[in-house]
C-alpha cells in the first residue's frame, strides 16, 4: 500500500529525517512512536503527500501503486482527495460550518454530487453516534465529537489510506479508548489502512505493528 525510500528531510540546515525506508501493508494499522522532535509528523506529513522530501536523495513514494514524484502539484492535491483521509490532533474542524457542511467539504472539493455527498455524510454521522447533531457547530460539540465528525470527513471520500496525527491527544482517556476502537471497527469494515502518530501507549500496543523513530531515523518496525 506503501513504499517509502530513501527519505530525508532538511529545515535550515537541520536534518529531521535521515534516510528513512518503510514499507505499510493494505488494511494494517501501524502507529509511528517516538520522542518529541523526532521526526515523526514530518514523515507523516511526506507519506501523506501535505510535504515534499528532499530531492537530492532521490526518494520514492509509492501509494497504492501510484509513484507520486510522477505527478505535478494538481495531480497531487487530486489524488490526495480521491485516496487519503486525515485526521489531525486539533480536529481542524471550520467553525463557520456545521458538522454536516464539515464531513462534506472533501467530497464538495472533489466535485462529487452534492446530494450524494450529503447522504454519505449523514450516514458516516449517524454510525458515528451523531445523527442528531448534524446542524451543530463545532463550539457546540464535545471535544470527543468534534473527534469524530473528524473522522467522517476523513471517510466521506472512501479512502484507501487514513494518516492520524496525535487523533486522541485532547481526548479524556475515556474518549481516546473510544476513538481507538472506532478506528479499529473502520479497519475491519473498510480494510482501510491507517498510520497513526501517538504517544499513547495502549494504542501503539494495539497496532498490527509499532514503528520507532529516534533522531530522524526508524529503530525498529
Amino acid at each position: 500500500m506503501i513504499k517509502a525510500n530513501s527519505i530525508y528531510k532538511t529545515y535550515n540546515g537541520l536534518e529531521v529525517l535521515k534516510g528513512i525506508d518503510l514499507q505499510i501493508n493494505k488494511g494494517e494499522i501501524v502507529s509511528i512512536t517516538g520522542p518529541s522532535g523526532a521526526g515523526k509528523t514530518t514523515l507523516l506529513e511526506i507519506l501523506g503527500t501535505l510535504l515534499s522530501p528532499d530531492i537530492k536523495n532521490k526518494p520514492t513514494l509509492e501509494i497504492n501503486g501510484t509513484q507520486i514524484s510522477s505527478l505535478n502539484k494538481k495531480n497531487i492535491a487530486k489524488f490526495r482527495n480521491e485516496h487519503l483521509g486525515f485526521v489531525f490532533q486539533f480536529h481542524e474542524l471550520l467553525p463557520e460550518f456545521n458538522a454536516l457542511e464539515n464531513v462534506c467539504l472533501p467530497g464538495w472539493i472533489g466535485k462529487k454530487d452534492n446530494k450524494q455527498t450529503k447522504n454519505r455524510a449523514k450516514d458516516l454521522l449517524s454510525q458515528l453516534g451523531l445523527h442528531n447533531r448534524l446542524n451543530h457547530y463545532p463550539h457546540s460539540l464535545s471535544g470527543g465529537e468534534q473527534q469524530r465528525v473528524a473522522v467522517a470527513r476523513a471517510l466521506i471520500n472512501n479512502p484507501k489510506i487514513i494518516f492520524a496525527d496525535e487523533p486522541s491527544g485532547n481526548l479524556d482517556s475515556e474518549r481516546a479508548n473510544e476513538l481507538h476502537e472506532l478506528f479499529f471497527k473502520i479497519r475491519k469494515q473498510t480494510d482501510c489502512t491507517f498510520v497513526i502518530v501517538t504517544h499513547n501507549e495502549i494504542l501503539g500496543d494495539k497496532s498490527d505493528r509499532k514503528i520507532l523513530i529516534k533522531d530522524g531515523l526508524i529503530f525498529n518496525e
